[in-house]
């Protein structure tokens, strides 16, 4: 594979007791990266940047060789923009929509808008391909934790993302459920042909996703790699 992640991350936050830097450079052909590093030191700002959630004040995010945001050439693509499929450790589901409703979100156009009998089917698809077919029509706050994560992995898949981003995903499953999520995760993987760059404190779940390790650590002050 080609290099497909050319990211230069440079972040200041400051508070009134501290003030947090963020200087990573990643540049790797592997399809699948696992970033590590004690909690605190900015892995998740380094995923948002990518996703365009957090603007970084310097450097370039460059994927499969496009270009998302480089601040010397003042580009700075819209989040929706840059199809980075990105899941939140919550999963943000929507409440007050069904399951089917939750997969097919992404299909729809403006903040009213309708799926199409089409985009149903579509989002039909990927409930059975992780098995909630018959949740179509319950709400999340019906379904157990295993069957949330699958939904939002189903609302990532239809959007048929550039890359995948996972925030510390199987940190809040038990044993036997983590490992048949990290069966989903990699089965979507290889469904989508898409790369990995997942955030995790379990090494269990670099080797089962044969993940490249990105170490994260503060050096005089600043979160850099190591």
């Amino acid at each position: 594979m080609a290099v497909w992640c050319d990211l230069n991350v440079r972040k200041q936050l400051r508070s009134a007791k501290r003030v947090f830097e963020l200087d990573v450079q990643v540049r790797t052909d592997h399809p699948r990266i696992a970033v590590t590093g004690p909690s605190g030191i900015g892995k998740t700002i380094m995923l948002r940047a990518m996703a365009g959630l957090i603007r970084p004040d310097a450097g370039h995010i460059r994927i499969h060789g496009d270009t998302l945001y480089d601040s010397g050439q003042r580009i700075d693509l819209p989040a929706r923009q840059r199809r980075m499929g990105f899941m939140f450790q919550n999963y943000a589901l929507l409440p007050h929509l069904t399951a089917l409703d939750n997969v097919g979100f992404g299909l729809r156009r403006g903040a009213w808008g309708f799926l199409s009998r089409a985009h149903k089917a579509e989002a039909m698809h990927w409930l059975e391909r992780f098995q909630l077919a018959h949740a179509a029509h319950q709400y999340p706050h019906t379904l157990s934790g295993g069957q949330q994560q699958r939904l939002a992995l189903a609302r990532l898949a239809i959007t048929k993302p550039r890359v995948l981003l996972l925030d510390e995903p199987f940190a809040a499953l038990d044993p036997d459920l983590r490992q048949a999520m990290r069966l989903e995760v990699d089965g979507l993987l290889h469904t989508l042909g898409i790369p990995l760059l997942m955030i995790t404190h379990d090494e269990a779940d670099r080797v089962a996703l044969q993940a490249q390790e990105l170490r994260l650590a503060q050096v005089d002050g600043k979160t850099v790699r190591i």
